[in-house]
């Protein structure tokens, strides 16, 4: 387990980046942390240490995002607005999770039991206006 404190957007991005380092084909991040913590921006610094220079926005309203053209594709998901298990087993996600990319899964807490065991779990918490804790385990 290892924690990080960011006290900006920026910082949270250069997070992102440095996990780029130790991602691989069939990675999953399940992000974990309420509104405004962090988790897009982290998604944002981990597309860009992909190499990638495709702009990253939040799939809150199409559910997931695709991201090329770097090292490995991310596949960005966001379970925020998905009511159920059958509207995640809809998304095909063995395709993704077992593919030649790297899968970020935004609010993964809300549909834990999809999430598969070997995904790679972080906490993104609010300290203050601008202080975000990032945990990984």
């Amino acid at each position: 387990m290892a924690t990080f404190i960011s006290n900006s957007a920026s910082e949270t991005e250069a997070i992102g980046r440095q996990f780029a380092k130790e991602v691989d084909a069939g990675s999953i991040l399940a992000l974990k942390g309420e509104l405004g913590s962090g988790k897009t921006q982290f998604t944002k610094g981990l597309v860009a240490g992909l190499e990638s220079s495709v702009p990253v926005t939040s799939p809150t309203f199409t559910i997931i995002h695709e991201y090329p053209g770097g090292r490995l594709p991310v596949y960005h998901f966001d379970f925020f607005r998905l009511e159920n298990r059958e509207s995640v087993a809809q998304l095909g996600l063995d395709d993704y999770f077992f593919g030649d990319g790297v899968s970020v899964i935004e609010w993964a807490d809300r549909f834990p039991e999809s999430i598969p065991e070997q995904a790679h779990w972080i906490l993104f918490e609010i300290k203050s206006e601008s202080t975000r804790m990032i945990s990984t385990r």
